[in-house]
């Protein structure tokens, strides 16, 4: 269903400034803003906390570990869940971040090119890594760095996952391949992520792309199929976490989408698949922005969640790849299937030619076009 014109142009405003501030900081590493640069002060953590993520990103309730590292840390935590999309959270926040406020966040969680380019422009904290002890004494080692953070200035892992689709296997489970999305038999019920380093990628492996080395010309392509199936009313809207809305309902019968979300879509006859013409891998990370508040609880939280027996909770609820070690054997003695689930614990077999949240190619201009044009589709 389209919304309304209104509610059209007030979307596009704010994802055409988030575009346009994230493309401005894709040609450099300014090193923090070229400013001086904010360092997050540790020491016991105590007072008030808030910490921003993404729905379903966390085991909830009474005995979840937001509870609990309240009770444990006597720190009172407020956790919300607003982070539904990269660009919308940075159209939102980014006024307030050039500011240096942070809208009264101590930490949040973003995806790391989002978590990059805040940082090259100077909106979030660098980390002493002798405030992150259980950190660093409890990170798999394949997470120690990124290219997005040699060496981990800013950034900790949260937790990693596949884009992919998610189908409802009561009315259509012959559907295996993102192609299969676009069978006409299927106009208007398939839904596609407004992220366009999920959903572009995706869509240049179906048209048989080299996930390796994507080209100015396979993103242009791919973004004109997106048009064309958007105008024809094959898909049904772009979006964000909400996707998982439609498939809940039924609106949707397949959407692209990230794999760990069964708890949020809560349907036992609705199974994220691995599409057969390509996969997508991402990982997002805990940043701490500029003008937070009570950083020492900030950093207290991170290491409280990097503890194996904290993180096998959070593993078994959201279904996401875990990045600390020793989850594996907690899990394997509490329950023997999740320890074995390759969407906690993927071998490289499982994400082997996937691509990695691609940024577009070229030059700061050429960034920006492609960017462009993928929103003027999304917004219609």
């Amino acid at each position: 269903m389209r919304t309304s014109q209104r509610l059209r142009i007030l979307v596009a405003a704010t994802l055409m400034l988030a575009a346009a501030v994230l493309v401005a900081a894709c040609g450099g590493d300014s090193g923090n803003g070229g400013g001086e640069v904010q360092v997050a002060q540790g020491g016991k953590p105590s007072g008030e906390v808030t910490i921003s993520n993404w729905p379903g990103y966390i085991d909830p309730g009474k005995d979840g570990t937001a509870a609990e590292f309240e009770k444990t840390s006597g720190v009172d935590t407020t956790y919300i869940e607003d982070v539904t999309g990269n660009t919308q959270f940075f159209g939102k926040l980014q006024p307030q971040l050039e500011r240096g406020d942070s809208g009264g966040r101590s930490l949040f969680v973003v995806t790391n090119w989002l978590a990059k380019q805040m940082y090259d422009l100077g909106y979030l904290q660098q980390i002493d890594h002798a405030d992150l002890k259980t950190v660093f004494q409890n990170i798999n080692p394949q997470f120690v760095d990124d290219e997005t953070d040699p060496g981990r200035k800013f950034s900790i892992p949260w937790q990693g996952g596949l884009t992919g689709i998610w189908v409802n296997t009561s009315e259509a489970p012959e559907i295996r391949s993102l192609k299969d999305l676009f069978d006409p038999k299927y106009k208007g019920r398939v839904t596609v992520l407004d992220e366009m380093r999920d959903t572009v990628p995706l869509i240049m492996q179906m048209q048989g792309a080299d996930p390796t080395n994507f080209t100015t010309e396979d993103w242009e392509k791919a973004i004109d199929f997106l048009k064309q199936e958007a105008d024809s009313g094959q898909i049904r809207r772009f979006t964000d976490n909400s996707y998982t809305e439609d498939l809940t309902s039924g609106n949707a019968i397949a959407s692209i989408g990230w794999s760990g979300d069964a708890s949020l879509i809560g349907r036992d006859d609705v199974e994220w698949r691995k599409p057969t013409d390509g996969c997508d891998t991402f990982f997002d990370q805990m940043v701490i922005p500029v003008g937070a508040p009570n950083t020492a609880a900030a950093l207290a939280f991170m290491n409280f969640v990097y503890r194996p027996e904290v993180q096998a909770d959070i593993s078994a609820y959201v279904n996401y790849v875990t990045p600390v070690d020793g989850v594996k054997e907690v899990l394997a003695k509490k329950d023997p299937e999740l320890a074995n689930d390759p969407l906690i614990f993927p071998p490289p077999s499982f994400t082997r030619g996937c691509s990695e949240d691609p940024n577009p190619p070229g030059s700061e201009q050429e960034q920006q076009d492609i960017t462009e044009q993928f929103q003027d589709v999304v917004t219609g």
